[in-house]
């Protein structure tokens, strides 16, 4: 896939530290694209967007983030456990691996602002 071009579906997150957000998905091996204010656009193994938006002074979010919302990444050359491995080092709760009755492992990573990103392999 050509760097420039875009995926058709992404998502936008509001996050509190832009750069340290950015740094916490860039050790996932999230890759970074694009960075200009309000946005940091990342890229998941050519198979998906995040644009990371930094939450304006103004808007206040109470609560914990993305509540009943999970973004979900399938794996490419990196397994579960290394990826895992990953997300404890820069001191994220990580559940999983979880074998699925719909033949998947998967692991949630929380990141920084609460968020959690579901990341799948085939069983």
């Amino acid at each position: 896939m050509d760097s420039d071009q875009l995926l058709s579906s992404f998502v936008k997150v509001l996050v509190s530290d832009p750069e340290r957000s950015a740094r916490f998905y860039e050790a996932l091996g999230f890759k970074r694209t694009q960075a200009a204010p309000p946005f940091i656009h990342l890229r998941w193994d050519s198979q998906a967007e995040v644009y990371l938006v930094s939450q304006p002074p103004v808007v206040k979010l109470e609560g914990q983030r993305g509540l009943g919302v999970l973004l979900g990444f399938r794996v490419g050359a990196i397994g579960l456990e290394e990826l895992a491995s990953k997300a404890r080092e820069q001191g994220a709760h990580v559940e999983g691996p979880t074998r699925q009755p719909w033949f998947t492992r998967e692991i949630i990573i929380t990141d920084p602002d609460g968020y959690r990103l579901n990341f799948i392999e085939p069983a």
